[in-house]
């Protein structure tokens, strides 16, 4: 798939939690393709400490409003420069980066998608594609209290959705491989992308129940090209592959997570 280097315009920058924002960006041309589980690299301009883009989810594309979505968790400088922006900035993005979530081709397919934290950014727009392909998506998201569920509204657009919390202050109480969803529907495919022990946790569950599950990894990427070799994760063979080029989807199988 092409890469491109587009200056890309703020046209809103919405609060939504203390740690968050979401970005909605434009630009004067027509977005790329853009595939759910890509991402994008996005150069700080404003962040004398930040000399490195950020590697950020593609959490949702409009293509009525011709608008790229990106939920920022405010983690360092460049995160928290880019929480920053305002309407009319002009941020500049490489896109689309890595690889995508497998799309089944039968309608009649059962998905889970499960999201803990800023993992849950890329579930909403594999949601959304699921959603136009005629399949109807069960969304499982987790998070420490109420306040730190995002996008609810956004998620029961496009699918089932379902809630668990650490305190039990929204939803089931615990983790979500503790949700009693699982107990009660067989899914076909699950996706997830969160907290790694989270996601190993969603793995070993696939893995024991006979469930094809997809995996999008957080590790650190500084250039997102496959030059730098941080983000190198090791797979069930012993070999080392390149989060940001050759995932940041993986089938569990492939990793060494299962060993």
């Amino acid at each position: 798939m092409k890469k491109y280097m587009l200056d890309m315009k703020v046209t809103a920058n919405c609060p939504l939690h203390n740690n968050y924002c979401l970005l909605k960006l434009t630009a004067d041309q027509t977005l790329p393709e853009m595939l759910p589980g890509q991402f994008v690299q996005v150069r700080v301009d404003r962040s004398p400490t930040t000399f490195l883009r950020r590697p950020i989810s593609i959490n949702y594309v409009d293509r009525e409003t011709n608008e790229l979505w990106l939920l920022v968790q405010k983690i360092g400088d460049g995160t928290r420069t880019m929480c920053e922006s305002r309407p009319g900035d002009i941020l500049n993005l490489l896109l689309p980066l890595g690889n995508s979530f497998t799309i089944p081709a039968d309608k009649g397919q059962k998905p889970l998608l499960i999201g803990g934290g800023v993992g849950t950014a890329p579930m909403l727009y594999l949601g959304a594609v699921l959603n136009e392909a005629g399949i109807t998506p069960t969304f499982l998201l987790g998070a420490r209290t109420e306040k730190d569920l995002l996008q609810l509204e956004k998620f029961e657009q496009f699918g089932d959705l379902f809630v668990t919390t650490e305190d039990g202050s929204f939803g089931e109480k615990g983790f979500v491989t503790n949700h009693s969803v699982l107990q009660q529907v067989a899914f076909d495919q699950i996706y997830t992308c969160g907290p790694k022990p989270m996601m190993m946790a969603v793995a070993n569950y696939a893995h024991q129940s006979g469930t094809a599950c997809e995996v999008s990894l957080e590790n650190t990427m500084a250039c997102g090209i496959g030059a730098c070799l941080c983000c190198v994760e090791k797979t069930k063979e012993e070999h080392h592959v390149c989060v940001c080029t050759e995932g940041p989807v993986f089938n569990i199988e492939k990793l060494s997570w299962l060993n």
